[in-house]
């Protein structure tokens, strides 16, 4: 069997290596005595006949200690390595015996029936999940008490008796008191109930009265109905999707309740069952629609899921059923996934989780194929209400347009030809059709066609660049394929990164959904949608290698899980465009902005892009304006494709100047040092002469300001500072920066030292996260500091909120006057927050600036940090100059420009680098979390990736 890690195997679900053996089959009587539990419970009533309430304590000791033997034979089962299914199974029968157990001591010793009258017959059926024989450790156990007609005070003390001795062992029971006739009914009027009951299992009572019911159920409710239960059952996976989010691959999933989750699979389920009846799991599925292949990787599903459920059950105490990243580590370590070269185990475990999930979508499409065949599925949106068209043939053969959908004219045509596999996607956007279901099963199940002697043909390259290339939006196609697992055949490089995850905060998605995204945000600045990053758009107009920017966004990722990820890709980047038949000097175009994507981001956020030798050394890596706007225009895509929130206006600007910056230096032809000196220090004067032009002048402490302040500003933000600064004296002011994404602070007084650690330190007591910090001091001894703030949600400080700002104004106007507030800052990292392993690092350079010192610190993120570095900084006598600051999921990396109020020169001897690295450390140290724990355990932990 092919390993799941090959880069030439699909990506779908196959067999873990078992590494011990497993427990065998169980049987209830060896765990639950039912003959010797009911001698106990009778001992326990005739112990106690004058005293019911000392016979009710007894019997509920005896009931719970028997659950609670179930449940951890249960628990140890499933740590021996018993798979959740076999798990919630017997979960479930443990449940069951002691239920029945309650009842016989009810009916026997508390409300005893002689001879039951025809209105004391009474039956307690399982529904829902429990009905099915499933039930997850803290599941809530679904009850339905079954009368015959109208109830009687027999029947409603004897329910009366068992609800509260459930409740007492700490059960959460859902009840029903019914008849079969109100069942039916009621079924009948709501598909929950409808759905709960088609689960429904007798367990003790009387089986007659539960036998009448299931009749009358399949009769009246079920027969006949097959097309409007579906209907409604889609429509809430539909809804259910919308609410919780309709992306199958988000970091953190809800196994339950998500994409590709349990949920769906019992829709599959309650579908067929609804169809074609049957009892147990794989009764059902075995009489449905799938190949014997689709049976397995449908109880595989359904397996896997339910034991990832159990665990997190186990460890959490409660019916948590989101796979949040505290439970990540440790629900990987339990179900044996261990860490591999250039991959942890948690990272293998949630692979394997979302290539679960993506099988559980082509299961669903198999299902809604078979459906349509036999017209029990209702036409979706607007098609319901157009008359039925007969198929229309399409100009290649094989293909066709059915029920406004793109279909297959036969079985083979995927066989016969394998490239029809890609055709399907390309038809589909030109046309722009759905794709049937039915075509796109014949295709999953015919993949292992698109094999190597097929991609590599001259047709199959054409096919494929124009999948990636063709219409002015790939990204609806290139999704569709990656579902279908076409994508991944199509080009393998890409297949090794789908359901990929990286165990950080950073990112919000898996690899390839982040990729995919990404390619249809390229679009979207091509075509100007959606208001991104106007420059962006206007670049490509110039831009003159439009394929080799869009190869590079849907490769740019596929180094990661590979050690070093530029690297890597540069490798996978050049196999795939090689056998893509492209010309060496596009492909090496291809490799080099594969290996450079992270240079733009990077320099933008983490260096002072005013500094002469920051822009030349970018320059120089660049090369070419034609490199510089393909390298720009795929930073954005990048960026913007992480997550909600991650891209904004603040970031946008960043890369704008550091752009504009390149490309003067590049279109003067100049990229040395002195060169880009000269051509920074021009842009300054134009720009000091055009602001004197606009307001007429300019506070004398502007003109002391050295060059980096005019080319680090834009005309309006100078405006704004001439401005405010017009007055002299101290000056305190915010602005919503006109870019957006966050509030800008002016902040200008009389320079001291540890100014700007007293400046840092209010800002976060009054919760300022500072997404970058500009600072500069004039000839003359005065500040003129710009601070870009966010709240804590990523959104502008003090946005909506006038007094907020005012109150923020005040206490950094005490701090200038040297008061600032004093006290510590509280931190505490959250439960996701502290399941990862942060390795904080301090590195000094003396290369990257010709003026400053660099020091560059990552560590975990935490409340007055940089106040907290900015202190040591300050107490060795270090004056900051400029500072880079950002925060990335878990983890900050800031860049200090530092130079010495002591040494000549301004750079640090060795052994203040050793004395400040030493002080950072320790700083960096400082705070760090205990483990995420439940009340019983701490639980594992795991390395944060360093990944962008």
């Amino acid at each position: 069997m092919t390993s799941p890690d090959s880069p030439n195997s699909p990506p779908t679900l196959v067999n873990r290596a078992i590494t011990s053996r497993r427990p065998g089959r169980w049987r209830i009587a060896d765990i639950i005595d039912g003959r010797a539990l009911r001698v106990k419970l009778t001992a326990a009533a005739l112990d106690n006949i004058t005293n019911p309430s000392a016979a009710r304590k007894g019997a509920l000791n005896l009931l719970h200690g028997a659950m609670f033997r179930g449940r951890l034979i249960a628990q140890e089962r499933l740590q021996q390595g018993a798979d959740g299914l076999d798990t919630a199974r017997l979960l479930a029968a443990v449940q069951d015996e002691v239920i029945h157990a309650l009842y016989d001591f009810t009916v026997t010793h508390v409300h005893r029936a002689s001879n039951p009258t025809e209105a004391e017959r009474l039956a307690i059926v399982a529904t829902g999940g429990y009905g099915r024989g499933v039930m997850a450790p803290s599941s809530d156990t679904d009850l339905l008490f079954l009368r015959a007609y109208k109830a009687s005070p027999h029947t409603e003390s004897v329910i009366e008796y068992m609800l509260y001795a459930l409740w007492d062992m700490g059960l959460k029971v859902g009840n029903a008191f019914r008849t079969p006739i109100e069942c039916v009914k009621l079924a009948q009027e709501d598909v929950t109930i409808k759905t709960s009951l088609l689960d429904s299992r007798y367990i003790c009572g009387d089986e007659a009265l539960v036998n009448d019911m299931v009749a009358l159920f399949q009769r009246e409710a079920v027969k006949g109905a097959d097309a409007q239960f579906i209907a409604d059952k889609l429509a809430e996976r539909d809804a259910r999707h919308a609410r919780i989010g309709d992306a199958r691959y988000v970091v953190e999933p809800n196994l339950k309740e998500g994409k590709g989750g349990l949920r769906d699979l019992q829709t599959l389920y309650w579908i067929v069952k609804h169809m074609n009846g049957g009892i147990t799991l794989e009764d059902v599925m075995r009489d449905g629609p799938f190949t014997d292949h689709e049976y397995t990787v449908f109880i595989r599903a359904a397996r896997f899921l339910w034991t990832v459920r159990c665990h997190i059950h186990f460890v959490t105490g409660r019916a948590e059923d989101r796979l949040s990243f505290d439970l990540q580590p440790e629900i990987a370590a339990r179900m044996g996934y261990r860490d591999r070269e250039g991959q942890q185990g948690v990272e293998r475990f949630m692979k394997r989780y979302f290539l679960v999930a993506k099988d559980v979508g082509g299961l669903t499409r198999i299902i809604a194929a078979k459906l349509e065949a036999e017209h029990k599925k209702k036409p979706e949106g607007l098609r319901r209400f157009l008359p039925v068209r007969p198929p229309q043939p399409l100009p290649e053969a094989g293909f066709l347009i059915e029920a406004g959908r793109i279909n297959i004219t036969q079985d083979d045509v995927m066989a016969s030809d394998p490239l029809n596999m890609i055709r399907l996607f390309t038809i589909a956007r030109r046309e722009q059709k759905d794709i049937h279901p039915s075509a796109l099963t014949v295709l999953t199940r015919k993949l292992r066609g698109l094999n190597d002697a097929v991609r590599e043909t001259p047709e199959a390259r054409s096919l494929i660049l124009d999948a990636i290339l063709g219409g002015n939006d790939p990204g609806p196609t290139l999704r569709r394929m990656n579902e279908a697992g076409v994508l991944g055949r199509a080009i393998p490089e890409f297949g090794t990164i789908v359901a990929q995850t990286q165990f950080n905060m950073y990112h919000h998605y898996t690899v390839d959904e982040h990729t995919l995204r990404a390619v249809a945000i390229v679009a979207d600045l091509e075509h100007g949608r959606g208001g991104i990053a106007p420059l962006a758009h206007e670049l490509f107009a110039s831009i003159e290698n439009r394929r080799a920017l869009y190869l590079a966004m849907l490769l740019h990722d596929t180094g990661k899980g590979k050690g070093d990820q530029q690297i890597a890709g540069m490798k996978t980047s050049r196999r795939a465009c090689e056998r893509l038949g492209l010309p060496k000097e596009e492909t090496d175009l291809v490799v080099w902005l594969v290996g450079h994507h992270l240079e733009m981001s990077e320099t933008a956020q983490k260096r002072d892009i005013t500094d002469p030798r920051t822009v030349a050394t970018f320059a120089g890596l660049v090369g070419s304006l034609e490199r510089l706007r393909l390298l720009y225009i795929l930073t954005v895509a990048d960026i913007k494709a992480v997550g909600p929130a991650v891209w904004n206006a603040w970031k946008g600007q960043l890369l704008a100047d550091l752009y504009h910056n390149t490309a003067a230096a590049l279109r003067g032809g100049r990229t040395d040092e002195a060169g880009v000196l000269s051509e920074l220090e021009r842009r300054a004067e134009d720009r000091r002469a055009a602001i004197i032009d606009r307001l007429g002048s300019l506070p004398p402490l502007l003109l002391e300001l050295e060059t980096a302040y005019w080319t680090g500003f834009d005309a309006d933000d100078i405006a704004w500072h001439a401005g405010a600064l017009a007055k002299g004296g101290d000056v305190v002011t915010t602005r919503m920066a006109p870019e957006g994404g966050a509030v800008a602070l002016l902040v200008s007084g009389k320079d001291r030292t540890g100014l700007f650690a007293d400046l840092a330190g209010t800002l976060v007591r009054q919760g300022a996260n500072i997404v970058a910090a500009q600072v500069f001091t004039s000839r003359g001894g005065r500040i003129v500091d710009v601070f870009m703030l966010q709240d804590i949600r990523g959104l502008p400080f003090g946005e909506g909120d006038a007094q907020r700002l005012v109150t923020l104004e005040k206490a950094i106007t005490a701090a200038l006057a040297g008061n600032p507030p004093q006290g510590g800052v509280k931190s505490r990292a959250s439960r996701r927050e502290a399941a990862f392993l942060v390795q904080p690092s301090v590195q000094i350079h003396d290369d990257i600036s010709a003026d400053y010192t660099v020091v560059d610190i990552a560590a975990r993120d935490r409340p007055g940090l940089l106040h907290e570095v900015a202190e040591v900084l300050a107490e060795l006598k270090l004056s900051i100059h400029s500072a880079h600051v950002g925060s990335y999921g878990e983890r900050v990396f800031d860049a200090f420009y530092v130079q010495s109020e002591t040494t000549a020169g301004g750079h640090l001897s060795k052994a203040r680098k050793e004395t400040l690295k030493e002080r950072l450390m320790a700083v960096l140290s400082r705070e760090e979390p205990d483990a995420p724990h439940t009340p019983a355990r701490k639980l594992r932990r795991s390395r944060a990736v360093d990944s962008f």
